[in-house]
């Protein structure tokens, strides 16, 4: 631990570096931090602190800058709870406000939002497994061997799956195919495994011809729940990411090369995806520079929060940025974002 005198001129030195990307002297951290201390023992500190590893000198009589362990300590000790100022308080109001629709939508709309508000990428992760009840399935034939699959979900989201019927595609069969997979799914979680024996086969009232056809509306069925679920029972859908803001990446960082490198990893979904995960289940809401583990982004923080949907985790909130990053002002907007977003997909929910 770092004492009182040491912290104070640690978080100087990592304010200032912030705000101007210049390497930080001992002069400017008496004359605009007030320390209650000459210069020459401020100079002295500093070198203790790079010692210990939380500052590092660029080049020789140069000032200093913080490394990732100086930014940590600033993360985890220094920096307060910090508050969204009320204008940015108000974006945030008035985007979630007007924010309606197919949840893909939503959450594309939300990482083009929040890397707005921060100027930095932000990136929105939808989860494999969807916590959201299914509202409504109905299967529509397309052609005389090819029929739609579209699962409606109470948050919005739209599951749709290409079925290949070799034996054709029937409309009384397709009637009847969707009443079945109703019965089975509607008001369910979607992606829990599926209960073939669970009443919602053909009514009394279904057309005759459909009724008749047992054998092929159950073929149908399973048709469909593969073509929705793999081989397995439950959901096997993939995340869906959203990237906003990349082209804010481009000013934050000096070389070409690191620029390249970031915006290569935000094509790259999977790693991108690994890393978030591994970031949240890890526990923490921050991870920095060489942290995350990921080599390209070893120049880079980022600050996650998941989002949930009827108090279920439904995917992730994040920012993407350079590790001389606004720390407080970029956690508070991921928190406040991720909380509002919880709450319109809830409420979405509840209201369908």
């Amino acid at each position: 631990m770092l004492d009182e005198r040491k912290a104070a001129i640690l978080r100087a030195v990592v304010e200032e570096y912030i705000q101007t990307a210049q390497p930080v002297g001992s002069a400017s951290v008496t004359r605009a931090h007030g320390m209650g201390v000459s210069a020459a023992t401020v100079r002295n500190e500093m070198g203790t602190l790079e010692r210990d590893g939380y500052l590092v000198q660029p080049h020789t009589s140069a000032g200093r800058v913080p490394t990732d362990k100086g930014y940590r300590f600033f993360v985890d000790h220094l920096a307060p709870s910090a508050h969204l100022d009320e204008a940015h308080a108000e974006q945030i109001r008035s985007f979630f406000a007007s924010a309606h629709g197919e949840l893909e939508r939503m959450l594309a709309d939300t990482s083009k939002f929040l890397a707005g508000l921060t100027d930095y990428a932000a990136v929105v992760v939808r989860d494999a497994e969807d916590p959201a009840r299914v509202r409504s399935v109905q299967l529509v034939c397309l052609s005389s061997t090819v029929a739609l699959l579209v699962v409606v979900l109470a948050s919005g989201a739209v599951e749709k799956r290409t079925v290949e019927l070799p034996g054709g595609c029937d409309e009384r069969v397709a009637a009847a195919v969707s009443e079945r997979l109703s019965g089975l799914m509607v008001g369910s979680t979607f992606g829990t495994p599926v209960d073939r024996q669970a009443p919602g086969g053909p009514s009394r009232d279904s057309a005759p011809s459909a009724e008749a056809d047992t054998d092929r509306v159950a073929t149908v069925v399973e048709a469909s729940l593969r073509a929705l679920y793999g081989d397995g029972e439950g959901g096997s859908n993939s995340p869906q990411v959203f990237v906003g803001g990349a082209s804010h990446l481009a000013a934050a960082f000096d070389a070409v090369g690191t620029i390249r490198n970031v915006l290569d990893i935000l094509e790259q979904q999977y790693v991108l995806v690994t890393l978030i995960k591994d970031v949240i289940d890890s526990g923490l809401s921050v991870a920095i520079g060489a942290e995350h583990g990921v080599v390209p982004l070893a120049d880079c923080s980022i600050v996650v929060a998941p989002y949930r949907i009827e108090g279920e985790r439904a995917g992730t909130v994040g920012i993407l940025g350079p590790t001389r990053m606004h720390y407080e002002q970029t956690l508070a907007a991921v928190g406040v974002v991720s909380r509002r977003l919880s709450q319109a997909l809830s409420k979405g929910s509840e209201e369908r």
